[in-house]
C-alpha cells in the first residue's frame, strides 16, 4: 500500500485517480453540466467557493449526483471563467447545458503556478497527435484544503478536437 492511498478521504473533495484520465480519448454525447461564473483577478478565482456552494445547493435539491466529481473551468478573461458541474439530470434554477464531442485528455500535478508549463506541454502533447482543439478547459480535480491534505493536487487539462 502506498502512501497515498493510507490517506483517509475528506469528505470534501474525492481522491483522484489520475489512470482514467491521463492521455485518454473520450466522447460524450451531450453530457449535462450546470454552468455558472467566477469572478477572476489575472485568472485567478475570487469567488470560487462561493459559486460552487451555491450549484452543490441546486444539485442536492435536485437530488442529483455529480459524476466523478467533474468541473471544468474555462478561463473566459482576465475577469471571468466560466465553471461546468458536471450532473446527471436536469437541475431546476441552474443553467443546464450539455457539451459533446471527442476531448483528450492529460493530468498533470503540483502548484497551481505551474499551469502555463502544464498549458505550454499540452499544446506540444496535441500537435504532435495532429489533433485540432476547439476549445481548452481545465479541471481543478480538488480545493487547496484536500490538495494539501492529499498531499497530491491533480490538475487535468481537456480540450475538444476535431
Amino acid at each position: 500500500m502506498n502512501q497515498q492511498s493510507e490517506i483517509p478521504e475528506t469528505g470534501c473533495c474525492p481522491k483522484f485517480d489520475p489512470g482514467q484520465w491521463d492521455e485518454h480519448l473520450i466522447e460524450w454525447d451531450n453530457k449535462r453540466f450546470i454552468k455558472d461564473q467566477v469572478l477572476t483577478f489575472f485568472y485567478m478565482p475570487v469567488n470560487f467557493g462561493n459559486v460552487m456552494q451555491r450549484l452543490d445547493k441546486k444539485v442536492q435539491k435536485a437530488d442529483a449526483l455529480i459524476p466523478d466529481y467533474l468541473c471544468l473551468s474555462d478561463h473566459t478573461s482576465k475577469w471571468n471563467m466560466d465553471v461546468y458541474l458536471a450532473v446527471d439530470r436536469e437541475v431546476p434554477e441552474a443553467e443546464n447545458v450539455t457539451l459533446s464531442g471527442k476531448y483528450i485528455c492529460k493530468v498533470y500535478e503540483g502548484p497551481y503556478k505551474d499551469t502555463d508549463k502544464w498549458s505550454r506541454d499540452f499544446e506540444t502533447f496535441v500537435k504532435e497527435k495532429g489533433l485540432t482543439v476547439n476549445k481548452y478547459y481545465m479541471w481543478y480535480t480538488t480545493c487547496p484544503k484536500c490538495a494539501k491534505v492529499y498531499q497530491k493536487n491533480y490538475v487535468v487539462i481537456l480540450a475538444d478536437i476535431d
